[in-house]
């Protein structure tokens, strides 16, 4: 680790916010030791601070200036893992969780009205995003469920993500407009070419952990 306990590898671009997270959460979950939360919390609350905008969004990376969609579910989906864990006494437990609410309220407002969100999350002319889509549609359903996040103002759009991931799925339950494995970009025109695969596995996992989150008690 650098001195202030932060991997070496750290390399800040918003994909990492999943990674660090759910590899630790989980090894939290199976081993009951505090130290992999303290590391996430520790690693996230570093990430925040470099990456999260005054719109609550994230830039790609630091040297990349856009709201790509599925690098900031990274962000959703992983801080809901996270925060599920986190004890509320937790030093960075207040700190993360006013990110995520953050995010969320600014998510609301770039949702487009069949539930969706684009390829660039502030573009309205990029195309619609299912990836990202989905891991929103998890954060906000988990936060719903867990009392984060006000029922009355996010029960309904996470409920519009959610038809409007199912009314993506084809014959066979493969989901449709998946960016294809991105590296950070450095123009509008990278992100808006990127192709638009079907049944790629960004999107299988993604509908299907907000199909979880809505099953859980």
């Amino acid at each position: 680790n650098t001195p202030d306990g932060i991997t070496k590898e750290a390399r800040y671009w918003i994909d990492d916010m999943y990674m660090i997270t759910i590899l630790q959460v989980q090894a939290y979950r199976a081993t009951k030791d505090k130290k992999y939360l303290d590391r996430a919390a520790l690693a996230s609350d570093t990430y925040l601070a470099k990456l999260q905008k005054e719109n609550g969004l994230f830039h790609h990376a630091d040297d990349s200036f856009f709201y790509w969609s599925r690098g900031n579910g990274w962000f959703a989906a992983g801080m809901a893992e996270l925060l599920s864990e986190l004890p509320k006494k937790h030093p960075r437990y207040n700190s993360i969780m006013k990110s995520f609410q953050k995010m969320m309220a600014s998510l609301l407002k770039y949702q487009m009205p069949n539930g969706l969100w684009r390829q660039l999350v502030d573009k309205d002319d990029f195309w619609e995003e299912t990836s990202g889509t989905g891991m929103f549609a998890f954060a906000m359903v988990t936060g719903v469920k867990k009392g984060w996040l006000d029922s009355k103002i996010y029960g309904e759009p996470a409920r519009k993500s959610w038809l409007a991931l199912v009314s993506k799925l084809d014959e066979k339950a493969n989901i449709k407009d998946v960016c294809e494995g991105t590296n950070k970009g450095f123009s509008l025109q990278y992100y808006n070419d990127r192709q638009r695969k079907t049944g790629d596995l960004h999107g299988q996992a993604s509908i299907t952990w907000t199909a979880m989150a809505l099953l859980a008690k």
